[in-house]
């Protein structure tokens, strides 16, 4: 009797055992824009959140299918739709533009599905949803990080402001010309421009024409660069501070060292800069995996893949239950440190990076933590 007794038990651990590996077996769709404006953007980002399931802790099992968001929101609803389909989803990699993970956000909650994204976009946030989570600055932390650095450390104060026409631009828009006025600065020339415009000159004669002594850029990598190379070329001889597209080596691999010279901007990270162990790490792998040079995009999206991978091997086992570890914890990461402020915004360092030109290669110059008061 003792024997079977046992037996049953010795059973019962066993097929408990099973169980609870197969909780650990997930899905974890990547759902991110590979072709399209944001074409650069989205395969970091599906680098990063690929990287980050190489790396899943013992014991957590993930398949992580990837899908084509391209630059529409109805193919981004369309993704996610089938992405649902199959079993044990407990998280999303979510697109990074802005159109299309607005339309994702109801999804997300609806489904009980935490979405994980790098996108900038303010609003993506403010609509109330338990279930989204931004590993990358929000324009409010990035926006004040980019101001202050052109009014305090640069000494600027006559601005010309150059932003992009989509839901990302002018999310930055506003938040700029507040914080410029907020630090006694004034917009001399403010701008937006379609994605598809490609001479540059006749704005760039416009906003010299204001007398500004800094150009400030609220723009995606393909106009970002562009429009670096032709202020290079007619010699507009002025500081360009440009926002986070311009960080990434694949916008500087579209730029002479030369045309860079002069080039600041802001991010949440640079991790082709190294600086720490796990920042050489992370750079080591990247560069061995996908031969290329990883940007901020990437490491957000690695990071928070990280901590949804380490919220399932600490018992997390439904989306629910994913999205609650990540509103309540503290999370290292190897760009920063990630806590929620109660509405998904979990990033809230960021820092300024520059370009000597001599070199692709940008420096860290400055660094600004808890910009927004989150510890």
């Amino acid at each position: 009797m003792t024997a079977r007794v046992g037996m049953v038990a010795g059973l019962a651990a066993l097929i408990g055992a099973v169980i609870s590996a197969r909780a650990a077996d997930i899905a974890y769709p990547v759902l991110v824009p590979l072709t399209g404006v944001l074409s650069i953007e989205g395969t970091s980002q599906r680098n990063g959140a690929l990287l980050a399931v190489r790396n899943a802790p013992a014991g957590v099992t993930v398949t992580a299918p990837v899908s084509d968001t391209g630059q529409s929101p109805e193919i981004a609803v369309n993704a996610f739709e089938k992405a649902i389909g199959g079993d044990r989803v407990i998280a999303i990699a979510a697109s990074m533009f802005g159109p299309q993970l607005l339309a994702l956000v109801p999804l997300g909650q609806e489904n009980k599905l935490p979405l994980i994204t790098v996108a900038g976009t303010a609003k993506v946030t403010e609509l109330g949803s338990p279930y989204i989570f931004r590993f990358f600055p929000a324009d409010p932390v990035a926006k004040a990080a980019h101001a202050r650095y052109v009014v305090e450390v640069l000494g600027r104060k006559r601005v010309a402001l150059i932003v992009q026409t989509t839901a990302y631009g002018q999310s930055g828009r506003p938040l700029l010309n507040a914080d410029f006025k907020k630090l006694g600065a004034t917009v001399v020339f403010d701008e937006a421009i379609d994605i598809t415009v490609k001479d540059m000159l006749p704005l760039l004669s416009k906003a010299r024409q204001a007398n500004p002594d800094v150009l400030v850029l609220h723009l995606h990598a393909p106009s970002t660069a562009l429009l670096i190379k032709q202020a290079a070329a007619m010699r507009l001889d002025l500081p360009i501070v440009a926002s986070s597209a311009m960080h990434q080596p694949a916008t500087a691999a579209l730029l002479e060292p030369a045309e860079l010279k002069g080039v600041c901007a802001e991010s949440g990270s640079s991790p082709i800069s190294g600086g720490t162990p796990e920042a050489e790490a992370f750079l080591a792998q990247y560069r061995k995996v996908y031969d290329a040079e990883p940007d901020a995009f990437a490491l957000g999206q690695y990071d928070g893949t990280m901590m949804v991978l380490d919220a399932v091997a600490k018992g997390a086992r439904t989306g629910e239950a994913v999205a609650q570890t990540l509103a309540s914890s503290t999370y290292r990461g190897i760009a920063m440190t990630y806590k929620s402020d109660g509405h998904g915004n979990m990033a809230h360092s960021a820092v300024i990076v520059c370009y000597d030109g001599l070199t692709r290669l940008p420096k860290i110059v400055k660094r600004y933590d808890d910009i927004d008061g989150v510890p």
